[in-house]
């Protein structure tokens, strides 16, 4: 199983930038002698992060709490929402993320061809500047699920975006102008880059995506001044390259240790395993430590590559600035549903089980909510997202591994039929939120179930790598209704209220002081709803459906909340191309089929206030 993924295991420069990366860096030597070190500007960025007029990172903080404290639009104001402003991006696919708001400086991304924009708030009705990329259009046939991306990063004067064709760029935030671009990921062997970065130190951190097409995951750290990179660690392999600590899972031995990242694959199959990380990335800043999660083993049929499948499917906690990890935690040994472990993680400081600890909690796609002790990794909880979860009969808190039913095994020559949840998970990629008021976690989910035929596949460069029919819809006995708002207790294990939507809440969901839950709708709707009830008090439709994250902030004495609408994303792939086959876009064009009778596409960008 040899592979052309070593054609991008060292970052490069982009040729056609590399004389301009260079002058901008000679350009802004003379000036680092007057400014702050880089390594001032996660200060920076932790004290933007406590400004509530300000929302500069994709998770509100690097607890990716998704929680604001402003409170001039609340429970009581909430009916009095209008319309501020609004601009249409002209992209016709998924608008996943948000906006980011930094100095009274609002930052708008798109998908493919991936545009950002740049609006001073005194005047939005024009546009400061934008940057439009050049990018080969083949890119788009290797992206999965649909060209989106999930948004910028800001830190030390400069606006931090991925591109379709693997490409990092470093924008001047007052102008516009390219500082450095890098090559972190080659399209022709199927890796591509859809995430939003995170900025932690003086360092900007870049997963990867493509699993569907066999691509060997990896994270990668960039100095944050001229783009150099610092570390690389992969999700499969030996362990040099996983960067693992001396002490990896010491406090956790029987989680697994050195030399599983191969041993549990067979022959080299590791070498086109998965594992890509592009979700979402939080930062504790006193420990120093990066969380994230790596996503499927490739392909998705398990025939394929017996073992544990190391460690695909994991929890992983780094240090900044080498990279090695302290400890990893697989989810779903040997998984055999893509249950891509990429999810949003937040963190938290709570008194569970008598004893205050410094948590991060994570809805996975298998169904299970976790919650680990950060600084060590301990299992501090794995409760079921939903009682329809039927691929796990329960959990095994000793060993840290959930216990199969083999019913909903995906074996070869066999159908598996009834499967909760499916391959989408009743998690995906939207970014969640914590009320800190309450201490509960406001997830967004999905309720949808599959059938599941695998098949054989040779794996070909550049090509889909899945080995899979699919076939999705609602799970069963709840309504037909595909989605659901829950607040969950860590706690107690317990859910305070369930609220169900016809479709997923493929976004996620904030939180605010003013009591009140934010999240947009597949069907495209805003909707704010009362933090202790989950009722709805107030709800606008939008020109398309939505699959991005709201936010919200102060400008000039205001509050106001931003959402992109822009239906997309796995669950639109059949309105973007126009899709009717009911197993296409792997499953998904059949499980939202009634989605086209409420949406249609549209990508932009709306602002509401009192």
């Amino acid at each position: 199983m040899n592979t052309p993924q070593a054609r991008h295991d060292t970052a490069r420069r982009s040729p056609g930038r590399s004389r301009l990366a260079c002058a901008a860096r000679l350009a802004l030597a003379a000036a680092a002698a007057s400014a702050l070190p880089n390594a001032f500007a996660n200060d920076e960025l932790l004290r933007l992060s406590k400004d509530e007029r300000q929302w500069v990172m994709q998770g509100k903080d690097y607890d990716h709490s998704h929680y604001s404290g402003l409170a001039q639009i609340n429970r009581k104001t909430v009916k009095n929402l209008k319309a501020a402003w609004t601009f249409s991006t002209g992209v016709l696919h998924g608008h996943e993320g948000g906006p980011l708001v930094v100095n009274g400086i609002m930052y708008v991304h798109t998908p493919f061809p991936n545009t950002t924009y740049a609006f001073d708030l005194n005047n939005p009705d024009k546009i400061l500047w934008e940057h439009k990329p050049k990018q080969d259009a083949s890119v788009r046939a290797v992206a999965c699920c649909d060209v989106v991306n999930r948004g910028l990063a800001y830190g030390d004067g400069k606006i931090f975006k991925t591109q379709l064709n693997g490409h990092v760029v470093a924008l001047d935030a007052k102008t516009g102008k390219v500082i450095w671009e890098m090559e972190n990921s080659d399209p022709k062997v199927g890796s591509t880059l859809t995430q939003a970065p995170i900025v932690a130190e003086d360092l900007v951190i870049v997963g990867s995506s493509g699993a569907e097409l066999g691509v060997r995951g990896y994270l990668t750290a960039y100095r944050m001044k001229d783009g150099a990179q610092v570390w690389r660690a992969y999700a499969t392999g030996p362990d040099n390259e996983l960067l693992l600590a001396d002490d990896f899972n010491a406090p956790n031995p029987h989680y697994g240790q050195k030399g599983l990242g191969t041993s549990t694959w067979e022959g080299d199959a590791w070498k086109i395993g998965g594992g890509t990380n592009w979700g979402w990335y939080a930062y504790d800043s006193q420990l120093k430590q990066l969380y994230y999660g790596s996503g499927n083993p490739a392909p998705w049929n398990e025939t394929m590559r017996p073992g544990d499948n190391k460690w695909t499917m994991s929890i992983w906690s780094r240090d900044i600035k080498t990279g090695k990890a302290k400890f990893a935690f697989q989810k779903t040994p040997h998984d055999e549903w893509d249950y891509a472990g990429v999810n949003w993680i937040g963190l938290s400081e709570q008194v569970v089980d008598g004893k205050k600890q410094k948590l991060l909690t994570h809805p996975d796609r298998n169904g299970i909510i976790y919650t680990l002790n950060r600084e060590n990794g301990n299992l501090v909880r794995a409760d079921k997202m939903d009682p329809t979860v039927n691929v796990f009969k329960g959990y095994d808190m000793k060993k840290g591994v959930p216990i199969r039913d083999p019913e909903y095994s995906t074996r070869m020559d066999h159908v598996a039929k009834g499967i909760c949840p499916s391959a989408m998970g009743y998690h995906n990629q939207g970014h969640d939120s914590i009320d800190k008021k309450r201490e509960l976690v406001m997830l967004g989910t999905n309720m949808i179930c599959m059938d599941w035929e695998p098949f054989m596949l040779p794996y070909r460069a550049g090509q889909f790598f899945v080995g899979a029919t699919l076939n999705m819809y609602a799970t069963p006995g709840n309504n037909n209704n595909m989605g659901q708002v829950k607040a969950y207790d860590v706690k107690t294990s317990k859910f305070k209220w369930v609220k169900d939507e016809k479709f997923a809440v493929w976004g996620g969901t904030t939180s605010t002081a003013g009591d009140l839950v934010f999240h947009g709708t597949l069907d495209g709707y805003i909707k704010a709803r009362d933090a202790d009830t989950g009722e709805v008090l107030w709800q606008f439709k939008l020109p398309s459906g939505v699959i991005g994250h709201p936010v919200t902030y102060e400008h000039k004495g205001k509050q106001y909340v931003a959402i992109y609408y822009g239906v997309g994303g796995w669950p639109g792939v059949g309105l973007v191309f126009d899709l009717t086959d009911p197993t296409a876009g792997l499953g998904a064009v059949g499980a939202f089929k009634e989605l086209q009778q409420y949406t249609k596409m549209g990508g932009g960008l709306m602002v509401f206030s009192l």
